[in-house]
């Protein structure tokens, strides 16, 4: 489940990363919904294998990800963090407008392939966001949301080895935005597992200041912030929620 952020120089990636990840935990847990009310074994019928295989990654991440992040976040400069994220952007962009080709979205295409190539001549191969300072829209997809469009049935929430929450609509899609990636077509295994590592990397580090908002039960919360991110990103953002189990009691709003 990853990202997608038009960043700007010169931000303070800090202030910048811990007002997105908690504004963006809050409105995914208490905004936006996924679907009419559900009982808890239509949600997830998967859940025992869920919560097992959460744990184990659960654990991965605490012994081995989390330790690296911290380290990574400690050396790491602003600006080198901030060209990273940009970098990585760029990718996801260029599979942003393949997508929105399949889509039947040409405006969104062109957009998103103009971002591209600006980001990629004039921003040094991604590592500026010049298309973003020129005020060219991103347009947020993948081959998951162009197979919802198509009328895909979504399938049951599932926990991944390492990758974490997805659907198996989300998780072929996935699979397929990474065969079509630059980085998939491009480059040699090792260099492509290197980039992914890298990216997962620079993605958990951007997540250490969002932990202390997380309270409850962990996996609900996982779970239901990324069925409803997946449902605003297929719903273009016209939603409503009633599908988080969590309450307002679990936040407070004075830390926001």
């Amino acid at each position: 489940m990853m990202r997608y952020a038009t960043i700007r120089f010169p931000l303070s990636f800090a202030s910048f990363a811990k007002r997105i990840t908690r504004v963006s935990l809050i409105a995914l847990a208490l905004v936006v919904p996924l679907v009419e009310a559900q009982t808890e074994e239509e949600i997830d019928p998967w859940e025992g294998y869920n919560r097992w295989m959460f744990d184990f990654n659960g654990d991965t991440d605490r012994f081995i990800i989390r330790p690296v992040a911290k380290g990574y976040d400690a050396v790491m400069p602003e600006f080198g963090r901030i060209g990273v994220n940009n970098f990585f952007s760029n990718f996801y962009d260029f599979n942003g407008a393949l997508n929105a080709l399949l889509q039947g979205r040409i405006e969104q295409a062109v957009n998103n392939t103009f971002r591209v190539v600006a980001n990629s001549t004039i921003g040094l191969f991604g590592l500026f966001d010049v298309a973003s300072m020129a005020g060219i829209p991103r347009y947020e997809t993948d081959f998951g949301h162009t197979l919802s469009i198509w009328g895909a049935p979504r399938g049951n929430f599932v926990v991944l080895p390492i990758i974490g929450p997805s659907t198996v609509r989300a998780a072929f899609g996935a699979s397929i935005d990474a065969y079509i990636s630059p980085t998939g077509q491009m480059m040699n295994d090792q260099t492509y597992w290197g980039l992914r590592a890298f990216n997962v990397l620079d993605i958990r580090a951007g997540l250490l200041d969002a932990e202390e908002i997380m309270t409850g039960d962990r996996y609900v919360f996982f779970r239901d912030a990324y069925l409803q991110s997946r449902a605003v990103l297929e719903a273009g953002g016209q939603v409503k929620d009633d599908f988080s189990e969590f309450d307002d009691s679990y936040w407070d709003e004075e830390e926001f």
